[in-house]
């Protein structure tokens, strides 16, 4: 981040012991506690309080103190100062004299106001677009449009589309360093003659990045200075065969901190209360997912599934060994808002598919149109939660197709090879390796707050379809936000909490993948302990291990086309995780396929849910 919006730190992070983290969410402000105990970094507790961005309050900080007030009460140590006054900090300091009130540092992430949304301007769509929409993603960002030169659009009604947005910055991109200037020159007068107005702040000039051609920079420059806030990055794109989307990212995070932050209702209140500087609530759930991948030197993909949009993260690593952070926004994939998008994507039947009753397609639609209606309704039958968690599946599946079509090859290089801090591996395969994947996470309402942990398990195992040996975990309260920007801070404490206290362990899938008949004897499975067995082809298996156990197993493919993670007939040794759901045998193969006969379905459906114990009347 340039000093040119980076803070002063005033804290050793070695001196910190209790640390104050809030997510100003769109709908509610959470703030948490982490406390450095005798047992190490631990969430010791947590509030919530409405998010007061909008009218008639439009004080972010009116929320977020009704947050505080929660955790001061809930926790029993002074967290607000006495006789506040507005402007000053709210907040009470801990003190060598009093170790038991107080706090080190605050910190915040924010989504509210609908989180940050961009868009991005590229010359070619398949290429400078792409690395565009990269950069904004990881930076945390909605995209509401990708505009190109080649997109089959009018200039016209490009200018229409930006105008009609009002995005919070723009990024344009596009031609390698010394090649056209012409064309990103004349997305920069695309953006001139549509003007958008910004969301928040009258007097505020909308932010322009440009990270085009480094030839066209003054030029673009002279365009866009009298009307926009510009500022120009190193290019996204300087060579076909290179991606550099850094410079890009930081410059980002500054605009929204400096340029659309500060012109929030109450923002600029908030701001001045911490050190460190806020970050949208997606980059900072990313930053968590890329330390704790860093940390344990693992493969992760994560999901945050909400109301009106699906985030994926994963962290996987390319040809040369790296990890490689990829970060995908469905925005029109919920559980609430977008619920009827869902159906349409994905087909009534995709739906029925997962259901363990017969139920008329109209049923399903009526439900659904009605959970859209009242979105923040919770289910209130057996058969309502059912259907809430097969929409959910489709989601999550529709968001992973997503997701792996932007983790694929550069476009546009000359041969297949691997620089180091590309985003891709090569313009053919996909970075995301179910077979090497360590780890799922599923966090939002639906995951999180599950009736039953092993149903979340079940959810996540048919929605992507894990091979080989897989862990599954579950976000307990929603935190990796503030773990995130913690991690700015202090990496070591947010990845401490992070495995104690944010990460519910489900258990872990054992997933053969690879070529059988059905009712083949696929793999034997043989562990201390439970009795060994064979693992049918099409056959679902649980096996009780409990959270913070583990048992070492032998798993050896009972075929030579049977692949259990080492290749294919190859025997391997692992020792395994417990959780909530124990340890699940998959021998259902890859990619799953369920009967179209919705009676056999039915039966088939009601076999599973009884291999995970799960109610279904």
């Amino acid at each position: 981040m340039s000093t040119k919006t980076k803070k002063e730190l005033s804290f050793n992070k070695d001196d910190l012991r209790v640390v104050l983290a809030t997510d100003c969410g769109s709908t509610t402000t959470k703030a948490i506690l982490f406390e450095k105990t005798d047992s190490g970094w631990r969430q010791t507790c947590r509030g919530e309080a409405p998010t007061t961005v909008e009218k008639p309050v439009q004080d972010v900080t009116i929320g977020a103190r009704n947050a505080f007030q929660e955790v001061q009460e809930l926790s029993g140590r002074k967290i607000l100062a006495d006789n506040y006054v507005e402007g000053s900090s709210p907040f009470h300091f801990r003190t060598k004299e009093d170790p038991a009130n107080g706090i080190d540092l605050y910190v915040s992430t924010s989504s509210a106001g609908g989180g940050l949304q961009m868009v991005v301007a590229g010359v070619v769509s398949a290429m400078s677009t792409e690395s565009a929409e990269r950069a904004a993603l990881g930076a945390g960002a909605i995209v509401m449009d990708a505009i190109s030169i080649d997109d089959g659009r009018q200039p016209y009604e490009r200018v229409q589309k930006i105008r009609h947005l009002r995005p919070d910055i723009v990024l344009i991109a596009g031609g390698t360093d010394g090649g056209t200037i012409s064309h990103p020159l004349e997305l920069a007068e695309t953006v001139l003659q549509a003007d958008p107005r910004p969301r928040f702040g009258e007097t505020l000039r909308l932010p322009v990045i440009f990270a085009a051609n480094k030839d066209a920079r003054a030029q673009a420059e002279d365009i866009l200075e009298e009307k926009f806030s510009f500022e120009a990055v190193d290019n996204l794109r300087p060579t076909l065969e290179e991606e550099n989307l850094a410079p890009a990212r930081d410059a980002i995070h500054e605009m929204f901190l400096e340029h659309v932050m500060s012109h929030a209702p109450g923002y600029d209140k908030l701001i001045k209360w911490s050190p460190v500087p806020i970050i949208p609530t997606p980059a900072a759930v990313g930053d968590m997912v890329q330390a704790a991948a860093k940390r344990d030197d693992i493969s992760i993909l994560s999901v945050d599934i909400g109301g009106a949009t699906t985030d994926v993260f994963s962290v996987f690593k390319d040809v040369e060994g790296t990890q490689v952070f990829n970060r995908t926004v469905s925005a029109n994939l919920g559980m609430s808002y977008s619920v009827a998008n869902v159906l349409l994507e994905a087909g009534i039947e995709n739906i029925r598919r997962w259901l363990p009753f017969e139920i008329s397609s109209d049923d399903v639609q009526d439900r659904a149109r009605n959970k859209m209606i009242r979105p923040t309704s919770i289910p209130q039958t057996i058969e309502d939660l059912l259907l809430e968690q097969a929409i959910c599946r489709e989601a999550l599946r529709l968001g992973f197709i997503h997701h792996k079509r932007l983790a694929v090859g550069l476009s546009g290089k000359k041969q297949k090879k691997s620089l180091k801090g590309f985003l891709k591996a090569s313009d053919d395969s996909s970075l995301v390796d179910l077979k090497a994947l360590d780890l799922i996470i599923g966090s939002g309402g639906v995951l999180s707050h599950a009736p039953d942990r092993k149903s979340t398990a079940f959810m996540m195992l048919d929605a992507y379809q894990p091979e080989a040996i897989t862990e599954l975990a579950v976000d307990s309260i929603f935190m990796m936000p503030h773990l995130g920007v913690l991690s700015t801070v202090n990496p070591e404490a947010a990845t401490e909490v992070f495995m104690k206290d944010c990460l519910i362990r489900l258990g872990t899938a054992i997933t053969p993948i690879g070529r059988w008949k059905e009712h083949d004897d696929i793999l034997k499975v043989e562990s201390k302990t439970f009795p060994e067995f064979i693992l049918r082809a099409g056959e679902l298996r649980r096996m009780e291990l409990e959270e913070g156990k583990t048992a070492s197993l032998t798993l050896t493919p009972l075929k030579r086309s049977v692949d259990i993670g080492a290749g294919d007939g190859k025997a391997t040794s692992c020792v395994i995780k417990g959780g909530s759901a124990g340890v699940i045998f998959d021998g259902r193969g890859r990619p799953l396929s369920i009967v179209d006969n919705q009676a056999e379905r039915v039966q088939l459906q009601k076999n599973w849910f009884k291999t995970f114990g799960l109610r279904i009347k």
